[in-house]
């Protein structure tokens, strides 16, 4: 069923778009820049094609890992505390359709029809949802494109600079160019804002979902003068382990996935 998730119009597009990306990068903007042959040529194309690398890497555990699969044996503890707050708490986190309890921060994905493990959203560029399992290799997805796009087009610019005046001449070349820069600036600025909204998400230890959630429990502790702090917000650095590993050498190695919680229990601010 993962291998099949591959075989979708959006991951096959997202594929699509890497390797049009690395062509023109390669046998474009650097080739036309200083030449393949010529040892920054060489060096550029060494880099583009390591990152091009962490990104296709980190799509794929993407689309194949699991996000997070409740266990058929779990039951919730009733006298945990943060099953409480009604008459029937476990009651109150049992899915409605699945009709089987289901954990903090464990949502229902109507796209894949189960409960997922602190899922984030369902990603359709993806084919599947970003969830407590594949998180990491999400981020790590957005954070090696952006940089992958920010220095295509920094190619693209050194490129434009030294061969401007020969591409007045080509109205198709020039278009072609000024079609390239467009699209990579734009692809740069999207995946930039991405990057950043994971990152205060990451920063904050929410997840997009929980981040709408907790609008309307911002606004009531404003509207009482009190101040809100999410629950499991841990301070920046606990955070940030929780999802990229306690081991700050492998932060950025997305086949590393194991974090610092098992996926069904998590530290809350009071504990801390």
């Amino acid at each position: 069923m993962s291998c099949r998730r591959i075989f979708s119009i959006p991951v096959l597009s997202v594929i699509l778009v890497m390797g049009l990306v690395y062509y023109v990068t390669l046998f474009v903007f650097i080739d036309d820049w200083v030449g393949l042959r010529s040892s920054a040529g060489k060096l550029n194309a060494l880099v583009f094609t390591f990152l091009a690398s962490l990104c296709l890497l980190s799509l794929s555990i993407c689309v194949l890992v699991d996000p997070g699969r409740v266990p058929s044996s779990y039951a919730p503890d009733v006298e945990d505390s943060s099953w409480s707050g009604s008459n029937n708490g476990a009651e109150a986190r049992k899915c409605d359709k699945c009709f089987a309890y289901k954990p903090l921060r464990t949502h229902h994905c109507r796209v894949c029809r189960r409960c997922v493990l602190k899922m984030d959203h369902h990603c359709v560029w993806i084919n599947n949802c970003v969830g407590y399992a594949n998180y990491k290799a999400f981020f790590l997805l957005v954070f090696y494109a952006t940089l992958a796009c920010i220095y295509s087009t920094v190619l693209l610019v050194c490129c434009v600079f030294k061969n401007g005046e020969s591409y007045a001449g080509n109205l198709q070349l020039k278009t072609f160019m000024v079609a390239c820069g467009v699209f990579m600036i734009g692809l740069s600025i999207t995946l930039g804002t991405l990057l950043g909204w994971h990152i205060y998400l990451i920063a904050h230890n929410m997840t997009t979902i929980e981040h709408y959630d907790s609008k309307r429990a911002l606004w009531l502790a404003k509207k009482s003068g009190q101040s809100f702090r999410h629950q499991f917000d841990l301070g920046v650095y606990k955070n940030i382990t929780s999802v990229l590993g306690s081991n700050i050498m492998k932060w950025l190695c997305p086949t590393f996935t194991r974090n610092t919680e098992d996926g069904i229990n998590f530290s809350a601010a009071r504990d801390s």
